[in-house]
C-alpha cells in the first residue's frame, strides 16, 4: 500500500478490500468495523476532514423516540456505544474523546399528536425505561414551559397562531437515558483514529467521480484527481449526496425507496433569565409547537424543526443551496418556541446553522446491499440517525461480511444480534425494496 494512515496521498492507482464513500459518523463507523474484521479499508470524502459534512451540524441528540419497533430497538442498542465510548474506541485521540451528556428527554403530550403514545407503547414493549409525568411534574422540572396547547403548528402569519390556548398539555413522557453528544465532529475523529489503529486509511479532499464496474460487479471508484481505487466492495455513505453516488453506480432506478437532500435549519437562542437550561434542561420533543429543544453551550437552547405540515419542505441540489438562515424559518421556529417558553431570549441577530438531511421516502434509513454486487448503501440517515452511527457501522459490517460470504439477504434477510443488548436487529426492515414504513414522516422517524 502506498498510503500511510495520516498522509492523505496516494499514487494514481490503489487497491483495497473496500472503499467507503463518506467520512461522516456512519461512514467512519463502518470503516472501523470492517477494519476490525481484518478488511483493508479506504474511506474517502470530498470534505477536508472527518465529520466535516452534514455530521458537523448534527444536533447529536441520542434518543429512542422512533415510531417503529426496529427504529426504537436500533437506537436503544446505539445508546450503549455512547455509554461505553472510551472502551469502544480503545485508543487515544490527540483531540480527546467526546462526552455523552445524559440530560434526558421529554415528549410533551397533547391531543393533536399521537406520536408520544406510540413511542410509549414501544418502550413498554421493549423494556426501555421511561416515566409518565403529570403536568405538575412537568412544571416542577421545566417551570419555564407554558403548558398551553398551541397546536397543530401554524405559521406566525396565521391569525390562529396568536390565539390564546383553550386546552392544556396532559403532561409528558420522560426518557432518563437520553441525552446528546457534546461534539459530533470530534466523535467522528475518535472513530477515525480507532479505525486507523486497525489499519484503515482515510483520504480527504477526494471526490468520487465514477463507480467502476465489470458486468454485475463493482470493481472500484475513480476520484476527481484521476486516481483509480480498485476494490471488490464499495459502500455508499455519502449523506445528502447519496442519491448522486447511486446514479453513478446505476442502482438508483432499481431501488424502490429513494433518497433526496432536504434543507434544514437549527437555531440557537438564550435561555430565559434565571433558568440554567444547559445544566437543568432536557432534550424535548414538542409536536404541539412543531419544534424540538436541546441544551446548548452558554446556557442557550437549540431549536430544531419537527417538520410540521405548515412548513414548506425545501428539496435541493446538495451542491447548490442557500446556506444562510432565512427570515421566515427563523421567525417560524423561534416564535413557536416562544409560545412554549415565554421568557425565551430572542436575539436581534439570527444564530444557528443551515445544513442538509439525506431523507428517504419514509424517513427510515436504508442499510442494504444493492442490485450491483459488492455495492452497499447506508443512506437516508440524516436528521435522525447520528445517534445510531456506531451501531449502524456494526450492522453494515455484518451485512457486508454475510453477503460477501454467500448470504442471499434479499430473500433471507440478515438478523444481527446487538453487541450490548443482545436484541435482534432485523436488517431486512431497512431494505431498499421495502414497502414504505408507517412512520411519523418527520425527523422523528
Amino acid at each position: 500500500m502506498s498510503l500511510s494512515p495520516h498522509s492523505g496521498r496516494t499514487d494514481r492507482s490503489d487497491s483495497c478490500d473496500a472503499v467507503v464513500i463518506g467520512a461522516g459518523i456512519i461512514g467512519a463507523a463502518t470503516t472501523l468495523e470492517l477494519a476490525r474484521r481484518g478488511w483493508r479499508v479506504l474511506c474517502v470524502d470530498k470534505a477536508p476532514a472527518a465529520g466535516a459534512g452534514s455530521t458537523l451540524n448534527s444536533c447529536a441528540i441520542v434518543r429512542f423516540s422512533y415510531s417503529t419497533r426496529p427504529g426504537v430497538l436500533l437506537a436503544w442498542e446505539g445508546l450503549h456505544y455512547w455509554l461505553n465510548w472510551r472502551d469502544y474506541i480503545g485508543v487515544a485521540d490527540e483531540l480527546g474523546l467526546i462526552e455523552y451528556r445524559q440530560c434526558g428527554q421529554v415528549l410533551l403530550l397533547s391531543d393533536d399528536t399521537d406520536h408520544p403514545q406510540r413511542v410509549r407503547a414501544l418502550w413498554q414493549e421493549l423494556g426501555i425505561p421511561f416515566q409518565d409525568w403529570t403536568p405538575e411534574d412537568l412544571a416542577r422540572h421545566l417551570p419555564i414551559f407554558d403548558q398551553g396547547c398551541h397546536g397543530p403548528p401554524k405559521l406566525p402569519s396565521d391569525d390562529e397562531f396568536w390565539k390564546e390556548p383553550d386546552q392544556q398539555l396532559s403532561g409528558a413522557i420522560h426518557s432518563p437515558e437520553a441525552g446528546y453528544v457534546n461534539d459530533p465532529q470530534l466523535s467522528v475523529h475518535n472513530l477515525q483514529r480507532a479505525a486507523e489503529a486497525s489499519g484503515a486509511r482515510f483520504r480527504f479532499k477526494a471526490q468520487v467521480v465514477s463507480i467502476l464496474r465489470s458486468s454485475q460487479r463493482v470493481t472500484g471508484v475513480t476520484l476527481d484527481d484521476g486516481t483509480t481505487i480498485t476494490a471488490p466492495v464499495v459502500v455508499n455513505v455519502a449523506g445528502p449526496h447519496s442519491y448522486v453516488i447511486n446514479k453513478m453506480a446505476g442502482v438508483y432506478d432499481s431501488m424502490k425507496i429513494k433518497t433526496r437532500a432536504l434543507r434544514h435549519e437549527v437555531h440557537h437562542v438564550p435561555a430565559p433569565e434565571g433558568f440554567d437550561y444547559e445544566a437543568q434542561g432536557f432534550a424535548a420533543t414538542d409536536d404541539d409547537a412543531g419544534v424540538y429543544y436541546r441544551p446548548e453551550v452558554g446556557n442557550h437552547i437549540l431549536i430544531g424543526s419537527g417538520d410540521p405540515t405548515c412548513d414548506e419542505q425545501q428539496w435541493v441540489d446538495p451542491d447548490d443551496y442557500d446556506d444562510r438562515i432565512s427570515d421566515s424559518q427563523w421567525e417560524a421556529q423561534v416564535l413557536r418556541a416562544g409560545r412554549r417558553i415565554p421568557g425565551l431570549g430572542i436575539p436581534h441577530q439570527k444564530k444557528g446553522v443551515v445544513d442538509l438531511y439525506d431523507v428517504s421516502d419514509d424517513w427510515v434509513p436504508i442499510y442494504d446491499r444493492t442490485d450491483l454486487d459488492g455495492f452497499y448503501v447506508a443512506i437516508g440517515t440524516s436528521g435522525n440517525q447520528y445517534k445510531n452511527g456506531p451501531v449502524a457501522g456494526h450492522v453494515m459490517a455484518e451485512l457486508i461480511t454475510a453477503v460477501e460470504g454467500g448470504l442471499d439477504h434479499d430473500n433471507d434477510p440478515l438478523v444481527v444480534q446487538g453487541r450490548y443488548t443482545s436484541m435482534p436487529i432485523e436488517v431486512g426492515f431497512f431494505s431498499r425494496n421495502r414497502e414504505a414504513a408507517a412512520t411519523s414522516m418527520t425527523v422523528h422517524g
